[in-house]
């Protein structure tokens, strides 16, 4: 398959649930904080997609050549890029190698890995619809996992035991996954996220004017659509260091406008509308009754989600 034809591709998405479980003929890997990713080998050629099919092979110039070094030279694998801080994947600690401008400088201080948990071709053969299992085992066979490659590795059955200490050591959650399920390119409820904690895509929209001795910006407006309408979400005003909020002052600078692009009224004094483009990660307690987002912290940009598809995450069946 030439690499070309990768744009139509997209990875297999789980479905958010708020109730864990136990059963034989599931899967549970652990839920990791970093960039989605798919990548693609055709001979000498690599390369690495986002989730929104952006070639990312730039700015992990090491994953291209772990990739290049396989014996195998015809292959789609699906996997995760993660750096770690105080021994768990961070999002926030992967923001350096996301954002930089000069990846192969950031590659000297920031360190990745990258997890593979799934295989959607092998020398010439489709493999999505082989269950599950099969696709894992034909993964670990085919890929010599030596850093920064590394292989996913599940458990079986006991899905509650595996979210309670998931949670216990401060992780993200565990992703079940239904053991004979294809692979499809869509959102499924043949995966599921148990989480830990909330996690949310989110739009920024505008951000009000720091106080006191801050620089940069007070809180950033947020929201997600629903159909064309951007639905406001609250504000977020934690989780940023001086890097974060010059940079992101910058950014929102090029983007002013002067209409808030929220649907209904927001009455916040001091407010700074922007074009609804730049896509944060935020992590938060909870949904208020008013659909606002309880002590909500700034987690990093993402470049891999298109402002228009971001929606709000609700538990599916």
């Amino acid at each position: 398959m030439a690499i070309t034809q990768s744009r139509r591709l997209s990875p297999m998405l789980a479905t958010l649930t708020h109730e864990t479980f136990s059963h034989p003929d599931w899967l549970f890997e652990t839920k990791l904080d970093g960039q989605r990713f798919l990548a693609f080998r055709d001979g000498d050629d690599v390369r690495l997609m986002s989730r929104n099919r952006k070639d990312i092979s730039r700015g992990y110039p090491e994953l291209v050549a772990a990739f290049a070094e396989q014996d195998a030279d015809d292959f789609v694998v699906d996997g995760e890029v993660v750096a770690f801080e105080d021994g768990r994947t961070s999002f926030a600690a992967l923001q350096p190698r996301m954002q930089a401008r000069e990846p192969r400088y950031a590659s000297r201080w920031v360190e990745i890995y990258a997890y593979l948990f799934d295989l959607l071709r092998l020398d010439g053969r489709d493999t999505t619809r082989l269950p599950l299992r099969e696709r894992k085992r034909l993964l670990a066979d085919a890929i010599s996992f030596t850093d920064p490659l590394r292989y996913s590795e599940h458990r079986e059955a006991d899905g509650e035991a595996y979210h309670r200490e998931a949670c216990e050591r401060g992780w993200e959650g565990v992703i079940a996954k239904r053991a004979d399920s294809p692979y499809v390119q869509s959102r499924s409820t043949d995966w599921l996220k148990f989480t830990c904690v909330s996690d949310q895509e989110l739009v920024i929209g505008g951000f009000t004017d720091p106080s006191g001795s801050r620089r940069g910006f007070g809180a950033l407006l947020v929201g997600y659509y629903d159909n064309d309408a951007l639905v406001y979400a609250g504000k977020v005003g934690t989780g940023y260091n001086e890097r974060t909020l010059a940079d992101l002052r910058r950014r929102m600078d090029d983007l002013e406008q002067p209409e808030s692009p929220f649907t209904g009224e927001i009455r916040q004094p001091g407010v700074h509308w922007v074009r609804p483009e730049l896509v944060g990660q935020f992590g938060f307690t909870e949904w208020t009754r008013d659909g606002r987002l309880r002590h909500p912290r700034f987690k990093g940009l993402r470049r891999d989600q298109p402002a228009r598809d971001v929606r709000r995450e609700t538990p599916g069946a």
